[in-house]
């Protein structure tokens, strides 16, 4: 059996309505498409055809990498942990830069739902990793490409 993967309860949430339009939606069109295509005659030169058949692929493919991935999921909901003001999967963090008092916001969340322009880092990024485990007022040295980086928890919340 696969590694259990860690997923946020939206991230879960996201995958199962994707996956619900896909089956309710998407492939109806796609095999009305075919269909209709079929009977426009020789499948050998037909465009139509062709392509509702590679998008009929491509949405089979989606449907069984979502259920794999929804299998595979370890759903964390931290707003069901008690608050230890510790960094885990799934909180959110605030933290302010010790050289340019930037502050920053980031969600620690799994790698299919990693979007760094919506603050959202993956488990597996140095950042997270670096952060995992350290508490409210701790200062942890981060090494980016530009060097080290030292960054203040200001905050960790459960939300």
């Amino acid at each position: 059996m696969a590694d259990r993967v860690p997923m946020t309860k939206a991230g879960e949430t996201r995958l199962r309505e994707e996956l619900q339009k896909l089956k309710s939606e998407d492939r109806p069109r796609v095999i009305a498409a075919i269909a209709d295509a079929r009977e426009h005659g020789d499948l050998k030169e037909n465009a139509e055809y062709h392509a509702a058949r590679e998008q009929q692929s491509f949405i089979e493919g989606r449907i069984q990498e979502i259920e794999g991935k929804l299998s595979a999921a370890q759903v964390i909901d931290v707003t069901t942990i008690e608050n230890t003001g510790k960094v885990i999967f799934g909180t959110t963090v605030h933290l302010l830069n010790m050289d340019t008092d930037e502050q920053v916001t980031y969600k620690i969340v799994g790698e299919d739902e990693a979007d760094i322009k919506a603050g959202k880092l993956s488990i597996s990024s140095p950042i997270a990793r670096a952060l995992v485990g350290k508490s409210d007022g701790d200062v942890v040295a981060i090494r980016v490409p530009s060097g080290t980086v030292e960054y203040e928890i200001e905050q960790v919340e459960y939300v």
